[in-house]
């Protein structure tokens, strides 16, 4: 009898594709950014690493450069540790739930909050967030901190903070095999523009690392006979990169399996339409610096 394959990474890799979508409206949608100048911030970056970080407490920039770990330590440094002189862990964590409560009822109405589908994909993405504990938070900081966070009595909002659970259990996890990997922030933004998910001129804009710093991840990859010098990925590479995303889809994996193959696709499903509204408002740019594709691609 030939063996059954495992139907939970591929189930995880589509759940991400549509909660991802939902999640950055708060990195990427006006409203979080009139929340946190509401408070005193100074610029994007400043609101974007406080409020990320904001389940982890007030913490340094060397904790925020390790947790994130692909942004150049100097591009941190300049919003933190500064950015709790102008605002507490704690009202940044309420900061950005208004943005998102505002970017989701602009785009959806305020009917959102009483929506039964959403209602539906709240109880499903909620159970499975719930998994995040024991096991599925070890060595995993960013998911087991916002998984400690109350959850907001919205629907709209509760699922907004179950999806961002499951997206930092999957990034935490992306993390830690590019550790294991010994594959550096650098190398990672490489592998990402020679694959087609993320383009250079965006992540070289966005992560302040400097060419001398790319020279060097270049000449890294190009030495592991992962790339050419003309930017394009080897066989070896190719398969390096794809088994960095079935290994990041298979440590993904863990809260759906909590919650089944049936009730993860039906959560995929309610989610999309979220997803292709957000998309079709321009929110998300393609590409962008997550390395999320564009809908209808894989």
């Amino acid at each position: 009898m030939p063996e059954l394959r495992d139907p939970y990474p591929a189930l995880a890799r589509r759940a991400w594709q549509v909660l991802e979508v939902v999640h950055v409206l708060s990195y990427f949608a006006p409203e979080t950014r009139q929340a946190t100048d509401a408070l005193g911030l100074k610029g994007y970056w400043m609101g974007y690493f406080g409020c990320r970080a904001a389940p982890l407490g007030a913490v340094s920039a060397a904790a925020v450069t390790a947790t994130f770990h692909n942004f150049h330590p100097g591009m941190v440094e300049r919003a933190v540790p500064d950015v709790w002189k102008y605002a507490t862990p704690e009202q940044l964590i309420e900061a950005r739930l208004a943005g998102v409560d505002a970017s989701l009822r602009r785009l959806f109405g305020d009917e959102i909050a009483a929506d039964p589908n959403v209602g539906r994909a709240t109880d499903l993405a909620v159970e499975a967030a719930a998994a995040v504990r024991g096991a599925e938070v070890s060595g995993r900081p960013l998911a087991a901190a916002n998984a400690a966070l109350t959850v907001p009595d919205a629907p709209h909002l509760a699922l907004w903070h179950a999806l961002t659970v499951l997206r930092e259990h999957r990034g935490d996890g992306h993390v830690s095999l590019l550790v294991t990997g010994e594959i550096g922030p650098v190398e990672a933004h490489i592998l990402a523009i020679a694959s087609g998910r993320s383009s250079a001129e965006l992540l070289r804009t966005a992560r302040k690392w400097s060419d001398e710093d790319w020279d060097a991840g270049v000449e890294s990859l190009v030495g592991r006979g992962w790339l050419r010098e003309d930017w394009t990925l080897t066989p070896q590479g190719v398969a390096a990169r794809e088994t960095l995303e079935d290994d990041t889809d298979q440590l993904a994996s863990g809260p759906y399996r909590v919650l089944g193959t049936e009730a993860t696709a039906e959560l995929t499903e309610l989610l999309t339409p979220l997803a292709t509204t957000i998309v079709a408002a321009g929110v998300l740019p393609f590409p962008n610096p997550v390395g999320l594709p564009a809908p209808g691609t894989d």
